[in-house]
């Protein structure tokens, strides 16, 4: 007769019998804070309790989980079935900053450390990465299923919520939140959107509602009006299609780049532009200033809208409208305070010098107003077999910008591949790619061609 061969295993993390229960009961029980349990001691320690039997009777997977040591980082958890089935709903618990998991503190766990301020965070001071860098880690943390949590760790040392992703992705030196992340960005506009920003919807009355932000990785066609969205949340890392901004609280999320970018790959989008001329410093600026540096800053100032603000000039002598115009263009970029207060910093200057951010009166982009922009006509006008005068008058704008090098005649008012290509140029010469650069004129594309 044979005799049966036995083998052990690993029984599955929620397994639902009754000694696989039991040993996570005495687990949560016994776990000290020191080695990850619940901060909140005693009590916590019984809801915890409460919470694994609960889990028995649901299943044992949430049970499981939390019966593990808080701030250890854990290995890739088995993914649920269906990828895109959990879209985060208005309840979006995180943590707050802290510290990489493995700094100074009981047991190697995060200590409460002091948060940086906006002053203190200088670009100089951020660690330089690139947006290929950006993306290439937020998609490690896709492959690896990182299951979502407010108080676990993964083992690069980053929170498993969604700040602490972006923390991972843009490389920071800690863990940081919703309410926090803006510190390390500057605010953009929608359209300026590249792989590698974010966009962020922090609730300052109930942070813990609905606040929540998303890795941009691209835009999925040329309408942009969806975009490959990276982002934490339940039950996992996730990449996806996602409507622009979000599925809900969509008019409450705003775009930020990280202030530590360096030109680069992309890993999808265009590089950053090289950088612009230094900022000359905080001295070249202010009453009795008289020099070439206020003059730069008065013509930069008039080509993103601020003419009105100049009855003469601009000129090197530093006066009234320069300050005004200053402060009106540092008001459209959503600031404050002493942020608005006329006086360019560097990250007023630099935003001028590389024709970013949003222009006075509200248009955004590189250089001018929209005011005298013409209506666009529709798309349905610019396509193979058309013939009309709008066709001709896009033509004479591309040969007046510089980008008619492939027409052999014309311009006319027939749609052609020429048409096709020079557009295709204009529009990789705003950094874009994929379906924003088919040759194709949108709104956006005529906007910034005639602006």
């Amino acid at each position: 007769m044979s005799v049966p061969v036995f083998e052990e295993f690993e029984p599955a993390a929620d397994c639902g019998c009754a000694g696989c229960a039991q040993q996570r009961r005495d687990l949560a029980l016994g776990l000290p804070v020191r080695a990850g349990g619940h901060p909140a001691a005693h009590g916590a320690r019984r809801a915890l309790v409460l919470v694994t039997a609960a889990g028995v009777v649901l299943g044992g997977g949430g049970a499981s989980a939390l019966a593990q040591p808080a701030g250890a980082p854990a290995g890739p958890a088995a993914a649920p079935a269906d990828l895109d089935a959990a879209v985060p709903g208005d309840d979006t618990p995180q943590g707050g900053t802290g510290p990489l998991y493995g700094a100074p503190g009981p047991g190697g766990y995060p200590a409460p450390g002091a948060t940086p301020t906006t002053s203190q965070i200088t670009t100089e001071s951020l660690r330089k990465t690139t947006r290929a860098e950006i993306i290439n880690r937020a998609k490690r943390w896709v492959g690896a299923q990182v299951p979502y949590s407010m108080d676990r760790y993964w083992s690069d040392g980053y929170r498993q919520d969604c700040s602490g992703y972006i923390s991972m992705a843009w490389n920071l030196r800690g863990n940081e939140w919703t309410g926090s992340l803006d510190r390390f960005g500057e605010r953009i506009d929608r359209t300026e959107l590249q792989p590698g920003d974010i966009l962020l919807f922090h609730n300052p009355a109930s942070p813990t509602k609905g606040s929540h932000v998303t890795i941009f990785g691209g835009w999925t066609d040329y309408t942009h009006t969806s975009y490959i969205a990276y982002e934490q949340t339940k039950p996992r890392t996730r990449r996806q299609a996602t409507p622009l901004a979000y599925w809900s609280n969509s008019d409450r999320y705003v775009a930020y780049r990280y202030r530590g970018v360096v030109s680069g790959g992309s890993g999808g989008g265009p590089a950053t532009p090289a950088p612009a001329a230094p900022y000359p410093g905080s001295a070249m600026f202010g009453p009795g200033a008289n020099n070439a540096y206020v003059t730069q800053l008065g013509r930069l100032l008039v080509e993103r809208g601020g003419k009105n603000y100049y009855r003469q000039g601009p000129g090197p002598r530093w006066g009234e409208a320069d300050r005004r115009a200053t402060e009106a263009f540092q008001r459209a970029q959503g600031w404050k305070g002493k942020e608005a207060d006329g006086m360019p910093g560097p990250q007023t200057w630099r935003l001028l010098v590389t024709g970013q951010g949003r222009s006075i009166g509200g248009s955004s982009g590189s250089g001018g107003s929209s005011a005298n922009v013409p209506g666009f006509p529709g798309r349905g006008y610019f396509r193979p077999g058309q013939s009309n005068a709008y066709v001709e008058k896009l033509g004479k704008q591309l040969v007046k910008r510089g980008y008619g090098k492939h027409y052999l005649s014309g311009p006319g008012p027939r749609w052609s591949e020429a048409d096709r290509r020079n557009v295709e140029a204009f529009q990789r010469a705003q950094g874009w790619r994929g379906g924003a650069a088919d040759g194709y004129p949108g709104p956006e594309t005529w906007r910034r061609l005639f602006r």
